[in-house]
């Protein structure tokens, strides 16, 4: 970069320390300066004229529709700004640098293959640390990575990428208005398994993003904002984020929460699971569920997040306390409701397949358990699919890669969505949330030491409904239960599979449900007999 200076401006940037040395500043009619990381330095006494500008531009790339150039096969990058006429009366030369182990803090992160944004102001490093992903990626974990690269800044000017992105492969953006499209075209016609993107900063950009975060492909991108609050209040980029919408409650749920009638609430699922702040180059704040921290910044608490510094080769964790109280879309619900019959830090994660999306959130609205819905079923701890899709060998591979539970229902219809989820996160109408949580921790330690112990063990005397929750826990751990006794104390007993005592046991009274109306599939759905009820 000192080579296109000229050459009286050539020694002056020399004397300088070359690490602290972050960009030269030539404005016309006055004296040059080179901004180092601890202050500016004048690199002489006499003004820039327009013939050192030029001389200058003859010895870079051509700059491009946003004013950048390049210098080819570096990452350095020259700036210009112009009058009103289009002559260059301002250059910013940029210095440029490929750091191996820049991400170390964020190493495991991006390992997770979950969608990951970078926040940060100008010139905290964040394009140096986008470089250094894309080139993880591709080396270290062999991905196949595209780098949507719209000023060169990633990979550099030319043709020829420069090798700080290692293996990954670099599409350039021939004007700044086209990135979105470009961003679509990667995915579309050279099947990325990771998308890199710097500088996402329009609302069609944005809406880019999600398109490829819902088709199953690695996001990593960056944007520029201090905090993760200042995301939330952008209204071009805060979709990034899941969006923010105002919302006005009835009396009795503004009673019930405390709070205004008016309320801003999260719109929809975020495009990044994660997001980081990059405090600065050697600090960062990490939130690892994006929506659960928008929706604490919503409701005026603690945002909370990782506090993670590098010093020399050791990368120190801070973990910031968090209230896990997050909303789903469209609804608030009381910390502690019961999903599985215990307390779940944070929201269970829910994703669809060949089923719709928006059903499933609308029920969830309706529901009285914490839940969001996110795009890919590697990052869910429960998979909605349809009976004719569930042996598909993508969501058999991404249910043993992320351990998530696969929920089967019959048709994709609301009707069918709610009586699966209230069968699966044992959510019983007027029954004390307490009495469903002690019964289903009974039951959890009798399976465990039937299991451990190979003998049969008695549970505590339950209501009917709630030994019909315990019945389908110890069906799903594949043991054998029977009910003995008269109410109010009758009780199970549950013994090692391959007993066979429940074909000769008294059948358990079954509580019927009325039918809901499906307004979705246009007809009355019938009501069927739960998998698992107690014989």
């Amino acid at each position: 970069m000192v080579a296109v200076l000229p050459p009286a401006l050539q020694e002056a940037v020399r004397r300088l320390p070359e690490a602290e040395l972050l960009e030269v500043v030539m404005d016309l009619g006055r004296p040059p300066e080179a901004r180092l990381v601890g202050g500016v330095a004048r690199l002489s006494d006499v003004a820039v004229d327009a013939d050192a500008l030029q001389a200058v531009l003859s010895r870079v790339g051509e700059p491009g529709g946003d004013n950048r150039a390049g210098i080819e096969r570096t990452l350095h990058r020259v700036s210009a700004i112009r009058n009103r006429q289009g002559r260059v009366v301002g250059l910013t030369l940029r210095v440029g640098r490929a750091i191996v182990g820049t991400i170390d803090m964020l190493r495991d992160l991006v390992d997770s293959g979950k969608n990951l944004l970078l926040l940060g102001r100008p010139g905290v490093g964040k394009t140096t640390k986008l470089r250094e992903v894309a080139r993880v990626l591709a080396d270290a974990l062999g991905k196949r990575v595209m780098v949507v690269d719209t000023s060169n800044e990633i990979g550099g000017d030319g043709d020829i990428p420069h090798p700080g992105i290692g293996g990954a492969r670099r599409m350039q953006v021939s004007r700044p208005d086209r990135q979105h499209d470009v961003m679509i075209e990667a995915v579309e016609n050279h099947m990325p398994e990771a998308i890199v993107v710097d500088e996402i900063g329009t609302s069609a950009e944005a809406a880019a993003a999600r398109t490829i975060a819902e088709r199953g492909v690695q996001l990593v991108a960056t944007a520029h904002g201090n905090t993760l609050e200042n995301l939330v209040l952008n209204p071009t980029l805060s979709d990034l984020v899941g969006g923010v919408h105002t919302v006005t409650l009835s009396d009795e749920e503004a009673r019930r929460r405390r709070t205004q009638k008016t309320v801003t609430e999260r719109k929809g699922t975020p495009t990044f699971d994660i997001v980081v702040e990059m405090v600065n180059r050697e600090e960062v704040r990490v939130h690892r569920d994006t929506g659960a921290a928008v929706d604490r910044l919503l409701a005026g608490t603690e945002v909370g997040g990782e506090r993670r510094r590098q010093q020399g080769d050791t990368v120190l964790v801070e973990a910031t306390p968090e209230v896990v109280e997050a909303t789903a879309p469209g609804g608030h619900v009381p910390p502690g409701t019961p999903a599985l019959g215990a307390p779940r830090a944070g929201p269970l994660r829910i994703a669809v397949h060949a089923v719709s999306r928006e059903l499933l959130e609308r029920v969830l609205r309706d529901l009285p358990v914490e839940a969001v819905v996110v795009g890919r079923p590697e990052n869910a701890e429960l998979v909605l699919t349809a009976r004719s899709r569930a042996n598909s060998p993508r969501l058999r591979r991404a249910a043993e890669r992320g351990g998530a539970r696969v929920l089967i229902i019959k048709r994709n219809s609301a009707t069918e969505m709610r009586r699966a989820l209230r069968s699966e996160l044992n959510l019983l109408e007027g029954v004390d949330p307490e009495e469903v949580r002690a019964a289903v921790a009974d039951a959890q330690d009798a399976i465990r030491r039937v299991l451990a112990e190979g003998q049969p063990v008695a549970l505590a005397p339950r209501p009917s409904r709630l030994r019909r929750v315990q019945h389908t826990l110890i069906i799903r751990n594949r043991l054998e239960a029977v009910s003995l006794g008269s109410e109010p104390k009758r009780h199970l007993v549950i013994y090692p599979a391959g007993t066979g005592v429940a074909e000769t046991s008294e059948p358990e009274p079954v509580d019927e449900e009325l039918p809901e109306d499906d307004a979705e599939a246009g007809t009355e759905a019938p009501h069927e007999e739960e998998d698992g009820s107690e014989p």
